[in-house]
């Protein structure tokens, strides 16, 4: 099957790639975007959203998406379950490799967000995938703990708002920091501090994860948490946490692996776009949401950068 040439194509959905397919679809500029491994990003992991504007309520992150995908496509976007695997932009039309085939398009906006950072001893990624013991979602995984005593491991408002919503779930919840004060917003660490059921390990990092081998119900072990060997960050004493789960909350990491060589990165990997604008120095090849914002990373400001880029390329396809 050939696959047509596109006015624009977008790589990634979430707040900012499906405001850039609405925008451009309005435009009559007939976008095609491609989700990727994680269809609507990272709000597809959230709970209950309070912070989007329109909501008096709140709003739950899947809904908003399933909301912003049925919109987008209304408008008369195409939206295809494929995921990028490579791409060329030193020709032009730029070219497209997915999954699902070849594709060229003259204008370019990548909106493939971010994706949670691990703490890189081993153990806590390699465990996450196996079902051992160790997430970075807490309300993917928060029902597999009730009763249990779990940890979250960060400082910031992810790593709160994992942990306040684990209360609902797990008799005990603590959480390691490795300083002595959060650097989270205040209404979030005083919901955390009021929380009778999160405990604080303060000045601590996770130096390893001790795990045991449990037998399945049908046959055969899986390998699964059991204790967190604490280092403290002041005087470097050696301490053990029993556990039952870790959630890890330490941030994100963009997602920028197709473009680098192609695109301009900065030193903590995110795309740069021109200020005021999502134009990155390839003409025709616009950046928006949290695959290139490193300050604010909301809702919100992604879906606003969506519209700046779709903006830029309706622009820019109009002078060309």
């Amino acid at each position: 099957m050939s696959n047509p040439h596109k006015n624009v194509i977008i790589i990634g959905t979430g707040p900012a790639g499906y405001t850039a397919a609405i925008y451009t679809s309005r435009a009559n500029l007939s976008p095609l975007v491609f989700e990727g491994p994680q269809p609507g990003g990272q709000l597809t992991i959230t709970t209950e959203v309070e912070n989007f504007p329109g909501f008096k309520e709140g709003v739950l992150g899947p809904s908003l998406m399933d909301e912003m995908r049925a919109q987008s496509e209304r408008l008369g976007a195409e939206i295809r379950a494929e995921t990028v695997l490579k791409v060329n932009l030193g020709v032009t039309p730029f070219q497209i490799e997915t999954d699902g085939g070849g594709y060229t398009c003259d204008a370019l906006i990548i909106a493939t967000g971010a994706q949670a950072r691990w703490l890189g001893i081993g153990k806590d990624e390699e465990l996450s995938r196996s079902g051992g013991g160790v997430s970075a979602c807490a309300t993917c995984d928060g029902f597999f703990y009730r009763g249990k005593e779990v940890a979250v491991v960060g400082g910031g408002d992810t790593a709160l708002e994992e942990a306040i919503y684990l209360t609902k779930h797990a008799s005990k919840v603590i959480l390691i920091h490795r300083r002595d004060a959060l650097r989270a917003s205040k209404i979030m660490q005083d919901r955390a501090l009021a929380s009778p059921n999160i405990e604080f390990a303060w000045n601590k990092a996770i130096a390893q994860i001790f795990t045991k081998m449990l037998e399945l119900p049908g046959g055969g072990q899986v390998e699964r948490i059991a204790s967190l060997q604490l280092k403290d960050t002041v005087n470097g004493s050696l301490s053990e946490l029993r556990v039952d789960g870790l959630f890890v909350a330490i941030g994100h990491q963009p997602n920028t692996g197709l473009f680098k060589g192609q695109l301009p990165l900065d030193e903590n990997g995110y795309l740069i776009a021109e200020k005021g604008s999502g134009k990155t120095p390839i003409p025709g090849v616009f950046a928006c949401g949290d695959v290139q914002d490193h300050t604010y990373r909301q809702a919100v400001t992604a879906a606003g950068s969506g519209c700046m880029a779709a903006i830029d390329a309706e622009r820019w396809l109009a002078e060309k």
